[in-house]
């Protein structure tokens, strides 16, 4: 029997022309994200990024730092690139660069096929560029001064002989393609956003450039370096080479809207033209906004990750961009906001819960975890939503819906710390003849600890961890990672007897005011 497909997911790759900012890390996690979910379901998982290294806008920030382009990317990817991975705990299986021999030599046998077929013809382009996009401009992608909308920078005008790819007698599968697939781009405005555009027509796409050489050479014309876009959408069927019948199609592109043309009418048309099957799912979510305005490079308005995890720490960047923001929509980030769901939703809400359940095992049993007595309705009521937070989290995060995914798990979160408010274990312990009640409330709340250490996992890897151990749940049932989602809400998986430590608190209380960062 055939190995199962894995679940391909990808984000775009980024240009290198500058240091990754929370726009960027933001992207990478809400993937990271879905891909650890999809591994908790013990599912076989691709989860691909890597850097978009080609390209004027990459050449120019080489010559403006005084160095050579392979030189430069090379230095960023070593100092920024790679390491903003670990400092927002991304678990990617893979990191391809835009420079890589597997790379550069796809593209140029898939250009060459596409060259050899008719797809791609010679001729001549004059007309806007935005560099800072990376794309040629229609008319009505300018302002009113012929500016770029996107960054409100002057284009450049150009006039090359290049080669072009047939992509306007595309239009119409492109169009009967999302008709029969419309889960093929999402959400749906920007499902409607493609089909408006495609409806308008398309022109036929000059794939490369003359004027500079920083790029993959034409196979059959070295003249000519091979259009950014052209060259970095491949990386997402590139970085297969070997495997690629047990990964493609890919199952979600992850991109920001402003790339979503790229995504949903170039890249498809492309695949059509390769004889490739297409990506099932084309996600484009907002903008992620600061003061208003979209984080931005060019407009001096990024912050860097490290900015964040380094006082917030890594699970709780992971979690507050996905619990504040409804992907797929534009959001805001700021330090206040960021704060006070740090300290009410994870010190507060869930760290608290974790910390005083172990503390009342280890006071009142010393730290093994007794035997429940019969569930009352308390109980019962707490395990039956236990099972509908699973359900309903299980199919809203796949759906990419992780702010409603969250919100169920932390509903559950705040019913567990309503049932001990309303079971007052601590009065209970007063009465040597109730201990078989207070067995049962606490071992309560820590088979709801159990579940939500599973449901959690995918967001917050690290202090789950810490949870998972905290309850002693690694000697009885095996590695965290190994829990499946589907099992999540199955009761009574924490045995009696189990040690149980009050270990480090989960969410320590912020010393340093949020105004000391900046805010």
């Amino acid at each position: 029997m055939a190995d199962p497909k894995a679940v391909y997911l990808t984000t775009p790759i980024y240009y290198v022309n500058d240091a990754p900012h929370i726009g960027h890390a933001y992207t990478t996690v809400a993937g990271d994200v879905l891909t650890r979910w999809h591994r908790q379901r013990q599912e076989p998982v691709r989860f691909l990024t890597g850097t978009d290294e080609h390209g004027q806008k990459v050449l120019r920030s080489a010559e403006a730092n005084g160095v050579a382009p392979q030189q430069w990317c090379d230095d960023l990817v070593a100092r920024e690139w790679k390491p903003v991975l670990e400092t927002i705990d991304a678990a990617n299986d893979d990191f391809i660069r835009t420079t890589e021999p597997r790379h550069t030599e796809r593209v140029q046998a898939f250009l060459q096929g596409l060259y050899d077929t008719g797809e791609i013809y010679e001729g001549s382009y004059t007309g806007p560029y935005c560099v800072s996009c990376e794309e040629f401009k229609l008319p009505g992608d300018l302002d009113e001064v012929g500016s770029c909308k996107v960054h409100g920078r002057p284009v450049d005008q150009i006039s090359e002989t290049n080669y072009f790819f047939r992509l306007s007698t595309y239009a119409d599968r492109i169009l009967a393609h999302y008709e029969e697939h419309p889960e093929a781009v999402q959400p749906a405005s920007a499902r409607n956003e493609v089909l408006s555009f495609v409806r308008g027509g398309l022109q036929d796409l000059s794939i490369s450039r003359s004027s500079f050489d920083w790029g993959i050479k034409v196979p059959w014309d070295e003249s000519q370096v091979v259009y950014v876009w052209f060259d970095a959408l491949l990386n997402y069927w590139t970085a297969l080479e070997g495997d690629p019948e047990h990964v493609w199609p890919a199952d979600v592109h992850l991109v920001g809207k402003d790339i979503l043309r790229f995504h949903a009418v170039i890249w498809p048309a492309m695949l059509m033209a390769a004889d490739l099957e297409l990506p099932r799912t084309v996600f484009a979510h907002g903008w992620l906004l600061v003061g208003g305005e979209k984080m931005s490079k060019t407009k001096l308005t990024g912050i860097h990750p490290s900015q964040i995890v380094d006082h917030f720490g890594s699970d709780a960047f992971r979690y507050y961009f996905l619990r504040e923001i409804a992907f797929g929509h534009d959001g805001s980030f700021s330090w206040e906001s960021m704060a006070a769901r740090y300290t009410s939703e994870l010190a507060n809400d869930f760290g608290n819960l974790a910390s005083r359940v172990a503390a009342m095992v280890g006071k009142y049993f010393g730290g093994v975890l007794p035997q429940a007595g019969p569930a009352g309705e308390a109980e019962q009521a707490l395990a039956a939503l236990l099972a509908t937070t699973v359900t309903d989290a299980d199919a809203r995060m796949r759906a990419l819906d992780f702010q409603g995914g969250l919100d169920a798990i932390f509903a559950f979160v705040k019913a567990v710390n309503g049932y001990l408010t309303e079971q007052e274990p601590w009065k209970v312990a007063k009465d040597p003849d109730a201990v078989v009640r207070l067995s049962t409330i606490l071992v309560t709340a820590a088979e709801s600890l159990r579940a939500l250490a599973v449901l959690l996992h995918p967001v917050m890897p690290k202090s789950t961890q810490a949870l998972w151990s905290s309850l002693g749940a690694e000697a009885v049932l095996g590695p965290l990672s190994a829990q499946d989602v589907a099992d999540a809400g199955t009761w009574g998986q924490l045995p009696a007897g189990v040690t149980v430590t009050k270990g480090a608190v989960l969410f320590p209380r912020l010393e340093e005011p949020v105004e000391a960062l900046g805010a």
